[in-house]
């Protein structure tokens, strides 16, 4: 019983002497955040107060233009975005199909048509009716060479058989003239025929020289059409052209002095 008796007031010692040590620890503590309060208040401010409200002022600023785009450019992208939803599309009229008003006509472009293609340059400019025109030359040029070049073949071919006189080439034959025959144009009507078929081969060969030439002339004549009519395609041209007589007082010729007279003038 001693033993335990013992233990007992140890223990109870030993607690006492805890909590008389933890609270002489406390208040040092609180003793020293008290002297240290103490300092704070007392202590003078780092900073002025002139200097806190310009602080506070940059601060405001800041704080405002930052967020300041984010407030208006909310709701103004909010409002694009109704308008955009509840705008009607509008359906396209002819006008807006027309041609811009810095539109201009390339003649370079109505000459080079015109090269590749004949009559391409003619439609560039609009001037549909010329297409016809154009191609009832050329079918005439073309005809021409065609029927030129047949008969030149032909009377060479029968003038160099006929200065042969070879047995087994006798295409003179079908332009012996009737009336005459093969005896005759070998006989006394020899040079005569001979004559006759080199007039014609050379008739028939300046012809079809020629067409080549017309071919070649109404090729380059579509080009210069076409520039040209693509130079004036936005000339304008009044409606008003009127011709109006009046008298005048013309200027001296000699030394006589003015004279009287009429002169015609064109408006337009």
């Amino acid at each position: 019983m001693d033993i335990f008796k013992r233990s007992f007031i140890f223990t109870a010692l030993l607690i006492g002497f805890l909590n008389f040590s933890t609270k002489a620890q406390n208040a040092s503590v609180t003793d020293s955040a008290l002297v240290l309060m103490d300092s704070l208040i007392t202590r003078p401010p780092l900073l002025s107060d002139a200097e806190i409200d310009s602080l506070l002022t940059k601060t405001a600023t800041l704080l405002n233009d930052s967020l300041e785009p984010d407030i208006i450019l909310l709701p103004d992208s909010l409002i694009e975005q109704k308008i955009f939803l509840t705008t009607i599309p509008e359906t396209p009229t002819p006008a807006d199909f027309q041609l811009a008003d810095d539109y201009q006509h390339s003649p370079h472009k109505a000459s080079v048509y015109a090269a590749v293609f004949p009559g391409a340059g003619q439609i560039y400019n609009k001037k549909y009716w010329k297409v016809p025109i154009l191609y009832a030359g050329i079918g005439g040029l073309v005809y021409a060479i065609h029927f030129n070049t047949t008969y030149y073949d032909k009377y060479r071919s029968a003038y160099r058989d006929f200065l042969i006189r070879d047995p087994g080439n006798t295409s003179y034959e079908e332009f012996i003239p009737p009336g005459l025959g093969i005896e005759d144009v070998h006989g006394a009507r020899s040079e005569w025929f001979q004559r006759a078929l080199q007039n014609k081969r050379r008739y028939y060969k300046r012809y079809r020289d020629m067409s080549y030439i017309g071919m070649a002339a109404l090729y380059l004549a579509s080009i210069i059409d076409a520039s040209v009519d693509a130079h004036f395609y936005d000339f304008d041209i009044s409606d008003d052209l009127s011709l109006r007589i009046e008298p005048t007082v013309l200027p001296p010729v000699t030394d006589n002095g003015s004279t009287f007279g009429l002169q015609m003038r064109f408006q337009f």
